[in-house]
């Protein structure tokens, strides 16, 4: 009788164990650490996406095929990034070599067996009707071993990166740098400067070596223009950013701009209604699925729509820099900013072209152009900042 009633009185005790080690559970689960505003950014630019891919397509009998195949995209993309948000801490810094080994091999092939896309040989075909672009998987294979040689420490060896390391930095830019230029692709060639560029802000090193990596990125595009590798219309369309007056020298270049930047003006403040922009729906504006898709928001979501577009990017570079700045390690800041620097200067650098104040270049503006190799490694970049969040907020409890 005294047992059973001992064992009465000290039942509910034991449920406020329980009840104690769930919370505990609940507060180290993943779900409840991620960086949320960081997750529902990205989820709103990938559905406005969905809707600005269909409405890109739309008078077209294969619109429909264009939307599923950008939502198969997606998903392939959000399973490679919840495994880079799950994976290893570790296990990402001890296999970036692998990574950018993978994307040197991938560029290299494209030259070989690579399909032209608009004067550019970009892309290998795998079939299916699927292609894949190396140069976006180059991304991020060199973020993260860049991150690894700048980030690395050893014993003997002061906080800032020695200079043989910023030297090996500078080797792992330029072979991918000059590998894309042969391609050509100017824009992919200016993301990697710019990262390259933000990793040493970061690391952080003498602003002689951010100087050194801004001239050799100049010299590399110097030299490609001066051996011919750049395309006589590559040339056309900053000699016309440059200088406006030049714009009816090469009427695939006017037409381009004349086109983008009045779809954008016909969209007003409120737009003309999703799937309801005359332009757009004429098949007037060219690539408007991917390189012009910001035109679609323009003409049919109006500024109110291409502000929140705007708005949830900086949300994402917002979240992003956050992460880097509280990385416990330089590893973890140098990739976070390395994928900050990419997702801002390509997002710029589309949105500036389409509205007539930035070079034309063929990029894609990221979570929201069609296209599954920008899909596939965005998305991995965004389990990347996720995995780094989830470190540091397990260091801090």
């Amino acid at each position: 009788m005294t047992d059973q009633w001992t064992t009465m009185r000290m039942a509910p005790f034991d449920d406020m164990g329980e009840i104690t080690r769930r919370r505990s559970f609940d507060r180290d689960s993943v779900l409840r650490r991620l960086d949320w505003p960081l997750l529902v950014a990205v989820v709103a630019l990938l559905a406005i996406g969905c809707a600005l891919v269909y409405a890109a397509k739309v008078h077209e009998l294969k619109s429909q095929a264009f939307l599923t195949k950008h939502l198969v995209n997606i998903v392939i993309g959000a399973g490679l990034g919840v495994g880079a948000t799950l994976v290893s801490y570790e296990f990402m810094r001890a296999y970036a070599p692998f990574v950018y080994a993978t994307g040197i091999i991938g560029l290299i092939a494209v030259l070989g067996i690579g399909i032209d896309h608009f004067g550019a040989k970009s892309w290998i075909a795998i079939g299916a009707g699927f292609e894949v672009q190396p140069s976006e998987f180059a991304k991020v294979g060199f973020i993260v071993m860049l991150a690894t040689i700048l980030g690395e420490r050893r014993e003997g060896e002061s906080d800032d990166p020695a200079p043989r390391r910023i030297l090996a930095g500078l080797v792992l830019a330029m072979v991918p740098m000059g590998l894309i230029m042969l391609q050509p692709d100017l824009g992919t060639t200016m993301v990697f400067v710019f990262v390259m560029i933000a990793a040493l802000l970061t690391a952080p090193v003498k602003m002689r070596w951010v100087a050194g990596v801004v001239l050799a990125g100049v010299a590399v595009i110097a030299l490609a223009v001066a051996l011919g590798f750049v395309k006589p219309y590559q040339v056309t369309r900053i000699t016309t950013f440059t200088d406006p007056a030049a714009i009816g020298s090469d009427k695939n270049v006017a037409y381009q701009i004349n086109e983008s930047e009045k779809a954008i003006s016909h969209g007003g403040l409120t737009g003309q209604g999703l799937l309801k922009g005359d332009r757009t729906n004429a098949g007037l504006v060219p690539v408007r699925e991917s390189d012009f898709i910001f035109t679609v928001a323009g003409e049919e979501l109006g500024l109110v729509g291409c502000s929140a577009i705007i708005g949830l990017i900086g949300i994402v570079v917002w979240r992003g820099f956050r992460i880097a700045r509280r990385s416990k390690d330089r590893f973890g800041s140098l990739v976070a900013i390395g994928v900050v620097a990419w997702f801002g200067i390509q997002a710029f650098e589309n949105i500036g072209m389409n509205i007539g104040v930035m070079p034309i270049t063929g990029i894609p503006l990221p979570f929201i152009s069609y296209g599954g190799s920008s899909m596939f490694a965005v998305l991995l970049a965004v389990g990347f900042l996720q995995n780094i969040h989830l470190r540091t907020e397990r260091k801090a409890t």
